[in-house]
């Protein structure tokens, strides 16, 4: 028979209050530590917005979206086309790899077992922590060497191959949190190992996934190097995926290392639209989980 015994019955009475100041002490000076650190990681992200607003929102007007560049010296114009042209190729790179990404997360989650399943996460992480520009020339020379020019195609995969690793590694944990429970109800009640992962187990841990799947698009969306050899920019609108195209991080990247004001005025005010873009979708897939779990 177990009985439970309150250790504190059995410390000397001096000792008692000594020890509960000492925990107090320890827990408040955990505490402190901690909110020190909040605050720490909060000023990068605080500066940024703060000087993204600053400098960014006296350009923000509706023109900026619906118009194209101007030459130096002209009023107005805008990055209409690059606004464009980065969804396009945002579009397209999720389109490639976010199947691609979550089908390997369901491999190594739920069959994947052995020296392959070892192999592919393996490559995986090593993938994740390769330079954009590396994969820039790989979609180079396997895309646009064969087609003959560069293409809003050819961008979108250099962006697929960065999103893979992060959709799938984030797949695969998400998955894992799912309770075996659910599986062995699924298999009792007669269905298959692939009808009960996905119709059970991946829409019990969909908002994961999909927070996934937003940090792979946060990721590839303010990447200027995989474009530069790859969609290359183009001064119009966008003319279809298998000619090139500006994009938002190009046209940034272009108007900042310029020496006309008018410029990084606009290069300022596109930085601010991206990251507005990014929070747009992270709060419209916040929403969505949070509907899913109530």
């Amino acid at each position: 028979m177990n009985v439970a015994v309150d250790v504190t019955q059995m410390l000397p009475p001096r000792v008692i209050p000594r020890a509960l100041m000492r925990r107090k002490l320890i827990d408040r000076g955990m505490r402190t530590l901690a909110g020190c650190a909040i605050g720490l990681a909060m000023v990068p992200l605080v500066s940024v917005l703060w000087k993204l607003l600053a400098l960014g929102l006296p350009g923000l007007r509706p023109g900026f979206f619906t118009s194209l560049p101007v030459p130096v010296g002209e009023s107005g114009g805008g990055m209409g086309n690059a606004f464009v042209g980065t969804l396009i190729v945002v579009a397209i790179g999720s389109a490639i790899g976010i199947p691609i990404g979550v089908f390997a997360g369901i491999y190594l989650a739920e069959f994947g077992r052995g020296p392959l399943a070892r192999w592919v996460r393996f490559m995986a992480d090593v993938l994740s922590g390769v330079p954009s520009i590396a994969v820039g020339m790989f979609a180079y020379t396997v895309v646009v060497m064969p087609i003959g020019h560069f293409s809003a195609l050819s961008g979108g995969v250099a962006l697929s191959v960065l999103m893979i690793p992060v959709v799938t590694r984030t797949t695969e944990e998400m998955l894992k949190l799912v309770p075996n429970t659910l599986r062995e109800a699924a298999l009792a009640l007669g269905a298959p190992r692939w009808r009960a992962t996905l119709s059970i187990v991946l829409p019990t841990a969909l908002p994961g996934v999909l927070a996934g799947i937003m940090l792979a698009i946060a990721r590839v969306a303010g990447e200027t190097a995989p474009l530069l050899f790859t969609a290359f920019g183009d001064p119009h609108w966008f003319a279809g995926v298998t000619k090139p195209v500006a994009a938002l991080p190009m046209q940034i990247f272009v108007y900042a290392s310029s020496p006309y004001d008018e410029w990084h005025q606009q290069a300022w005010t596109g930085a601010l639209v991206l990251v507005l873009l990014i929070v747009v979708m992270q709060l419209a897939v916040r929403l969505y989980a949070r509907s899913r779990l109530r």
